[in-house]
């Protein structure tokens, strides 16, 4: 993509009501615009980001044999009557809206009641059994305290999973699998050692679940864990989890995080309480047992956002860049213009995605915008290196650029595409 075709613009101040630093950062690089306290658009290089990192989560889901659809928004309360969780006493999340002839619907903020219900016309014996559905969705919760930039939101973007089973033995161990499963995505994230599978509160689903927690200082959980990280707790179910863990919590560290996943075992519990069985090997129904598996898709980049960042901007992980390469031209002679165009077609037909600064701006401007914007690596072509050889190639985090050959370039950049 050529920077001067594209509409964002990046902006020194962000808006003065924005406290967080992601969304201080994702704002003043043109990552997403702020509408209302909790709910952002996400601009064109906002949605390349978010889409890396749902390819990766889609990468792991698939690899449990799960499959993808897409639930609808509108939610009838009656399903969610049948189990309890209209009453706002239980979710106290929920937006309620209305038809224009008075029926009451709901905005979903979780999928589990209608997932049962759409899948018992599809399952009625043990040999439908285990399946497993996950979808990415827009999804919509009346937080109170919206104060967090895109790590909570009103409006944002969940990968949930719904695995159903005939047996607890059979849910278990797919539970185990998908544990698994989160712990390599968020090692692709660039996450994966200071997150931490914790023993937390079930909330509106049961009495304890777990969560994907990871360090962070903008985070509002508070974690104890272990000097060996083998035990995670939350500090909302600190006394409860210990006593059944038979830890002893005055040797837990306490570390501030941020909640990236979270998984639940709901058992038999939603199917009994919505009659909804499957007919077992002999010939008596019984109830399916259910499990609920999430990932906070814009969270994760609000998380990563604000540990992968320094003074100048942000610093995206290769893996989940919006451009490996932020390719600058300096001048605008048409010796420059030319060795320019052709290695950005060059890196293109490579394989390798770039972010070609043709602007017409000082060099400094360029700079900080490469830094601001995060991408892995800024090459700049000036009249100095055509000069020279070689190409100017400096790595978000390094101090110093290197000088290096095009073909070798190429070739660098390409084999870590």
């Amino acid at each position: 993509m050529r920077l001067s075709q594209t509409f964002t613009k990046t902006r020194k101040d962000a808006p003065a009501d924005e406290t967080s630093k992601n969304a201080q950062l994702l704002i003043r690089a043109g990552y997403i615009d702020k509408e209302l306290a909790g709910v952002y658009s996400y601009l064109p290089m906002g949605l390349k980001v978010l889409e890396n990192i749902k390819n990766i989560v889609r990468d792991e889901m698939n690899a449990l044999n799960s499959q993808e659809l897409i639930m609808t928004n509108l939610q009838s309360p009656d399903l969610w009557k049948s189990t309890g969780r209209w009453d706002e006493k239980s979710v106290d999340v929920w937006f309620k809206t209305k038809l224009q002839d008075g029926t009451e619907l709901g905005l979903a903020w979780s999928h589990e009641e209608p997932i049962l219900n759409m899948m018992q016309q599809f399952i009625t014996s043990y040999r439908d059994l285990p399946t497993s559905v996950y979808q990415f969705q827009t999804k919509l919760r009346n937080e109170l305290r919206a104060k967090s930039g895109i790590m909570r939101g009103r409006e944002f973007v969940m990968k949930d999973m719904y695995s159903l089973h005939a047996s607890q033995k059979d849910m278990d161990q797919y539970y185990e699998r998908v544990i698994e499963a989160y712990k390599k995505i968020y090692s692709r994230l660039g996450i994966g050692n200071d997150t931490f599978v914790t023993f937390a509160s079930g909330g509106s689903f049961t009495k304890f679940s777990h969560e994907f927690q990871t360090i962070c200082d903008a985070g509002e959980d508070t974690l104890y864990v272990s000097d060996d990280k083998t035990i995670a707790v939350n500090k909302e179910v600190l006394d409860d989890a210990t006593q059944e863990l038979g830890v002893d919590k005055s040797k837990l560290n306490a570390v501030i995080t941020a909640e990236v996943g979270n998984i639940f075992k709901f058992g038999t519990e939603k199917s009994e309480k919505m009659n909804i069985k499957y007919t077992d090997s002999d010939g008596v129904r019984k109830p399916i047992y259910l499990a609920s598996y999430g990932v906070g898709i814009t969270r994760v980049m609000g998380v990563i956002a604000e540990k992968y960042s320094d003074d100048k901007g942000l610093v995206w992980p290769e893996n989940i860049a919006p451009y490996k390469v932020y390719l600058a031209r300096l001048g605008e002679s048409n010796e420059v213009i030319k060795a320019s165009d052709e290695t950005y077609k060059s890196l293109q037909k490579a394989g390798v995605t770039v972010l070609f600064d043709d602007r017409d701006v000082r060099p400094g401007d360029k700079f900080a915008d490469a830094d601001l914007l995060g991408i892995p690596f800024r090459l700049i072509i000036s009249e100095k290196t055509i000069r020279n050889g070689k190409y100017e190639l400096k790595i978000r985090t390094d101090e110093t650029p290197v000088m290096i050959e095009l073909d070798k370039l190429i070739k660098r950049l390409a084999n870590q595409a």
